[in-house]
């Protein structure tokens, strides 16, 4: 008898990770990329001889990596090697304060008490909180589909929705925040969590918080082999499973037919041909999705109008010279931390002073830059793409960038950069199909944002789901993964 067939519409991680997990299952899965490689947002750029990861550059919950090997049967270490890291992260101030994230955290705390005005107690008290917030809501907010009733069922969901009132969803994180840290810059350190997930702290739920204990409790680490590694381990996965993969290979519809009030896939339509499923799984951006895929199915216009999420800017650059003071993340802070975020959303545009992340891999990969060089991946966060002037933003940040570059770390890079490329909201929606360029989908700048984000399954047409950042849980790295096994409970259920 042969296999059930599933294909799967974009080779981003959640889309390789339905491909595995569908494979798993006993389905003959083919996945189509519009690409020549895979990936999506978690790829990789090489510059004369510089390497750079191009998208996500903090790996959390390597267990969701991890967990797909061992579900197909195979050691994770013979894919995939990742190291945890001592530093999570370095933090510069415009006041020449300079504090290092240590992954332990009685020796972080230890440091804001000893350079803050925050004390270590209160350090604690706020991870402590954020550990609260994730065992309230891990279960009912990331493991299932929050568009099941069955999901509702468990005890341990029912128990987290009598403890709703823990997730501090009615406060904004900014308010939160201030109420936790007696010194500003501390509440500003933790605020920049919202940024994980394209949102602004001034608006985002407190709920937002449970972030740092992904860092804290379960670590930071880095791949081996630079983040890009993530999406190669896992496509020799597929690959070695039998999934087979189309590159250069645009879906151009999901077809589907309807007899009374049932309606049911039947394939995909991509350069003109036909090719027959029993499921499929779209990992595109669910605006594009509905409005390219499915033009004559009635969009779901509430949740596809929800604010986007915000994008970035960033500056690959490969420059000479090595910088001592500088680890493999760093933050240098913006000194009006609202006033860039009020740039963002409500003036679509750049603050003069952004807060800058610079990302330096070849810090623990050496063949990432030449000797003697470093590969600087430097980013800031700004509006989705409405069609603002880029090319004058981009060239105005440059400057900006370098300036503040200079200020606080006291180097002159503009001499040392030696070959530049860049990536904004234009380019991240032509080559990452995220519409206007956000990187996560909505934002999360509603106590609500939860349950406005799409489901992982259609209600109007059986055996179509969807998984990716802008589905439900979100975006990022591990909660893309868990799109997919949300559809593979969908699926077993």
């Amino acid at each position: 008898m042969p296999k059930p067939k599933a294909i799967i519409i974009g080779a981003g991680i959640a889309g390789i990770a339905a491909a595995i997990r569908m494979s798993v299952k006993g389905y003959q899965v083919e996945v189509f990329e519009a690409n020549d490689a895979p990936g999506g947002k978690l790829a990789e750029i090489n510059l004369q001889d510089f390497r750079f990861d191009a998208g996500p550059s903090l790996f959390t919950m390597p267990q969701y990596v991890d967990e797909l090997f061992k579900l197909a049967g195979k050691n994770p270490q013979d894919y995939f090697e990742y190291e945890k890291l001592d530093e999570v992260c370095r933090y510069f101030y415009e006041d020449g304060l300079q504090l290092i994230a240590h992954a332990d955290l009685d020796k972080f705390a230890n440091e804001i008490d000893q350079k803050t005005r925050s004390s270590a107690k209160e350090t604690h008290h706020f991870i402590k909180k954020s550990q609260t917030i994730y065992e309230v809501t891990n279960q009912v907010f990331l493991q299932r589909s929050l568009h099941k009733i069955k999901s509702y069922l468990h005890w341990d969901t029912l128990k987290s929705v009598f403890q709703f009132g823990k997730i501090d969803a009615f406060r904004t994180q900014a308010k939160a925040n201030q109420h936790f840290f007696k010194d500003e810059r501390i509440a500003q350190l933790f605020n920049r969590y919202a940024t994980y997930n394209g949102s602004n702290p001034y608006q985002a739920p407190a709920t937002l918080n449970v972030i740092p204990h992904f860092e804290y409790h379960f670590g930071a680490y880095l791949p081996k082999k630079g983040m890009f590694s993530i999406t190669t381990s896992l496509l020799k996965l597929a690959q070695d499973l039998g999934v087979k993969f189309h590159f250069n290979a645009k879906v151009e519809e999901i077809i589907y037919q309807t007899e009374g009030k049932t309606s049911e896939v039947t394939g995909i339509k991509c350069k003109n041909q036909f090719h027959k499923a029993e499921v499929i799984i779209s990992n595109l951006d669910i605006w594009f999705t509905y409005r390219n895929l499915l033009k004559n199915l009635k969009a779901p216009e509430k949740l596809l109008a929800q604010q986007r999420s915000s994008s970035a800017l960033i500056f690959y650059w490969g420059v000479k010279g090595t910088y001592p003071q500088l680890g493999l993340h760093n933050i240098l802070f913006a000194k009006d931390y609202k006033a860039e975020f009020d740039g963002i959303w409500k003036d679509k545009t750049i603050d003069q002073d952004p807060t800058i992340y610079i990302n330096i891999t070849s810090k623990h990969i050496k063949r990432d830059a030449p000797a003697g060089c470093e590969n600087w991946f430097v980013m800031i966060n700004v509006p989705a793409n409405e069609g603002q002037n880029w090319d004058e933003l981009i060239s105005l940040a440059r400057q900006n960038i370098l300036k503040k570059i200079s200020g606080i770390l006291k180097i002159d890079l503009t001499k040392n950069i030696i070959c530049e490329q860049i990536l904004d909201p234009r380019s991240i929606e032509t080559k990452t199909g995220s519409f206007q360029g956000s990187l996560y989908g909505n934002s999360s700048n509603s106590q609500f944002a939860a349950f406005l984000r799409h489901p992982n399954f259609s209600s109007k047409i059986k055996g179509l789901y969807f998984c990716g950042g802008s589905v439900h849980p979100g975006g990022g790295i591990p909660l893309a993964l868990l799109s997919a096994k949300i559809i593979d409970q969908n699926l077993s259920n």
